[in-house]
């Protein structure tokens, strides 16, 4: 009974505030469909004529050109021809003697050939040893074979041992004269030799032994 009530009492509201918006978008659409009879009238030109520029031409007056005159030519100097000599520039006189060569006996004759030390022909310089820490040398002796090759190599002496391998490695791949005795080639003992190990720090100054 109550809900009846309810529907029968909002009925009518509902239906009045229906009829209110319908009279109110009918007005909305009324107004927009009026047109406003004053508009501004715009025009467009599609190919629009473009005037032509007149380019005004300069007349470029070119001055008489003068005639240049070619100069003469400089004048030539006369020389005078040299004469050829009448006498000869020099001249041969006398005839070269003739001589008799020297005879030689081949029984007596004897090419003799000087005898002299074992003389170094080739020196290949050591190899600076990684564990180096400053510059050093070692005295090294050796034996020189009648081919001129070093064998017997033996460091005597050196400053740091770590020089020495690399001193005899240095001295093995040399090579000599060998020494001559009577024209033959015989072998040299007791060869000595300082070699010398220079090492520089980083800026290139050289680090005393």
């Amino acid at each position: 009974m109550k809900s009846l009530m309810r529907w029968l009492t909002g009925l009518p509201l509902a239906a009045f505030v229906t009829f209110c918006l319908f009279v109110l978008m009918f007005v909305l659409i009324k107004v927009e469909a009026q047109l406003d009879e004053k508009r501004e009238v715009l025009k467009f030109d599609i190919n629009p004529k473009v005037e032509d520029i007149k380019v005004a031409e300069r007349e470029t007056v070119i001055a008489q050109v003068r005639e240049v005159v070619t100069p003469p030519p400089p004048p030539m100097i006369e020389r005078q021809q040299a004469a050829q000599p009448t006498v000869a520039i020099a001249s041969l006189e006398g005839a070269i003697p003739d001589f008799e060569a020297p005879k030689l006996d081949k029984k007596s004759f004897k090419i003799a050939v000087s005898d002299r030390d074992a003389q170094p022909l080739v020196r290949i310089p050591p190899v600076m040893p990684p564990r180096a820490e400053k510059s050093g040398h070692c005295t090294v002796r050796f034996d020189v074979a009648p081919d001129g090759q070093p064998f017997n190599v033996t460091a005597t002496y050196c400053t740091q041992s770590v020089f020495k391998r690399a001193t005899i490695k240095s001295v093995e791949r040399w090579k000599y004269q060998p020494k001559i005795v009577d024209g033959i080639a015989t072998s040299r003992s007791g060869v000595e030799s300082k070699i010398t190990f220079k090492l520089a720090d980083e800026n290139g100054r050289l680090i005393p032994e």
